[in-house]
This record gives structure tokens, sequence and C-alpha cells, in this order.
């Protein structure tokens, strides 16, 4: 009898180390959007499905980044948030978006003087995920 609850209890304990483990490494993409012609955003969206979080994550990561400050001529048409959790550290990593005059690019900008245009096929693949919507539309 004392055998099968302390089996019992250690599946519990098991269980229950499991789930908050697994719900500790979800991540998500929070994304708000500009609100008017000022700087102030506004929440819009987040992003939690794993499979989609991962893809952004992959298309910002391997992006070529270049080290350079820029100034943009309007402000950003979006911005978003990757947080980071691990046991080591919880960060979260910020970017401004643009969509491009053309509407076929993205640009983006980090507080850490880093920017890129991504390619056509990055852009509209990063801008569905975020977005729900087709660029260009």
């Amino acid at each position: 009898m004392k055998k099968e609850r302390l089996v019992i209890s250690l599946i519990v304990l098991l269980l229950i180390t499991s789930g908050c483990m697994s719900e500790a490494n979800k991540q998500k993409i929070t994304i708000q959007k500009r609100k008017g012609e000022e700087n102030i955003f506004e929440d819009y969206k987040e992003v939690t499905q794993n499979k989609q979080v991962q893809k952004a994550i992959e298309i910002v990561k391997n992006a070529n980044w270049e080290n350079t400050k820029v100034e943009m001529t309007r402000f950003a048409d979006y911005q978003f948030q990757f947080p980071y959790k691990n046991t080591k550290e919880a960060k979260i990593t910020s970017y401004l978006l643009w969509v491009s005059p053309n509407s076929k690019n993205l640009e983006i900008v980090t507080d850490s003087d880093k920017y890129i245009q991504l390619t056509i096929k990055d852009s509209a693949n990063l801008y569905e995920i975020l977005t729900g919507d087709s660029l260009g539309k």
C-alpha cells in the first residue's frame, strides 16, 4: 500500500513538473501596430503557434544584418518582440518594422543599430506570420 502511494505520488509529481516545463518553453511574438501618423503603437496581435514563432525567429535570426544606424523617413508601421525564456535568462528582443513603399519588402531596425531589408520571399512569409495578411494588400 505504501509503495503504491509512493509510485502514484512520483507519477503525479513528474506530470506536474513536465507540464510546467513545457509551459516555460513556449514562445510567442507580440506585435503592436502604429496608430495614425504618430509614433504611438497599440497592441495588435500575439502569435503563439510554435511553428509560426519558430519560422519568424528563423527569418529574423538568419538575415544578413548590417551594423549601421539608419534614419527612416517615417515612423515604423509595426513593432514586435520575441520574449525568450530559458533557464539562464529571460530576454526580450524588440524590432521596428517598415513596409517598403513598393509593398514588396520589409525593413527592420533593432535598438542596437542593426538594419536589414528582407528578401521578397522572407518579407512575405514574415508579414503573413505577424499580421495574418498577404504583403501588398
